[in-house]
């Protein structure tokens, strides 16, 4: 089969993952692994420029034992239109959403492409970004309103944690069941002082005032857990010491954060 369709399957909602993430279901998880070794390994039989974005990226087209796969592959790096940019943070908020059980972001691995490093992103066929929901006045499903707003919280979140100073409405991605995809993380990971003293959102954002409202248990767990040791075993060589340290400084600053929304609204009104 096409790789590139095997994302697009069905929202399974009687899968217990889904209460808390439910971007990826368990079968396609279990194809994760398959689709790394497919990105680091396959041939590139075609490539064009996508024409969209400040890092120029590249559509490839892959093959590799009859069966082809599909994607974006970008190597920003140092001070572009004055943002910091790195192709090595797509690496590492994959690895990252991995580590956290987030399963919002396509496999993403290292690949070499006309004699350069960068990253290599699936490619994933989405009906739409926020970007295309709101020029076109698009409605969320009644349905699907309440797994909406938890992937909107828990996107706030997660760019907290990684100090993801990009996020946009046009990297917020939808599958055509309403699934939360998440796309271009190379402005990630800041770790100058004020992204050590500031989260990207909440009672004091660096970007806006905009409270997670709830989130997962299980994400608040695996926060908890974050060590510097987990985090370098996760990420490997795509982040710098100073990055983890920063990293484990906004961890203290939100669970901080979360807490005091427990103690002001009460546990069960927050966690789920």
């Amino acid at each position: 089969m096409r790789y590139k369709a095997f994302f697009c399957l069905f929202f399974l909602l009687f899968f217990p993952i889904f209460s808390a993430f439910g971007q990826f279901n368990p079968e396609e998880l279990a194809e994760r692994e398959n689709i790394e070794v497919f990105l680091k390994n396959a041939e590139i039989i075609l490539f064009k420029e996508i024409g969209e974005g400040v890092t120029k990226p590249y559509k490839l087209t892959l093959r590799k034992n009859g069966e082809e796969m599909e994607g974006c592959w970008k190597n920003p790096y140092g001070i572009q239109k004055g943002h910091l940019e790195g192709w090595q943070y797509e690496i590492a908020a994959y690895r990252m959403d991995k580590l956290l059980n987030l399963n919002m972001i396509p496999p993403t691995v290292e690949r070499e492409f006309q004699g350069k490093r960068g990253s290599l992103q699936f490619w994933v066929d989405t009906a739409l970004s926020e970007l295309d929901r709101m020029e076109n006045n698009i409605n969320i499903p009644r349905y699907k309103l309440p797994h909406w707003n938890k992937m909107k919280y828990l996107t706030r979140a997660f760019d907290c944690l990684i100090a993801n100073e990009d996020r946009t409405q046009q990297n917020m991605r939808y599958t055509e069941d309403w699934r939360t995809l998440l796309i271009d993380h190379s402005r990630s990971f800041r770790s100058k002082r004020k992204y050590r003293k500031q989260l990207m959102y909440g009672k004091n954002g660096l970007k806006a005032i905009q409270l997670f409202r709830i989130l997962p248990r299980s994400f608040v767990q695996k926060v908890e857990e974050l060590t510097f040791e987990n985090i370098r075993s996760a990420v490997g060589s795509t982040l710098s010491d100073e990055e983890i340290e920063a990293l484990l400084e906004r961890k203290e600053l939100l669970l901080k954060e979360i807490q005091e929304m427990i103690k002001d609204k009460g546990k069960a009104k927050v966690l789920y």
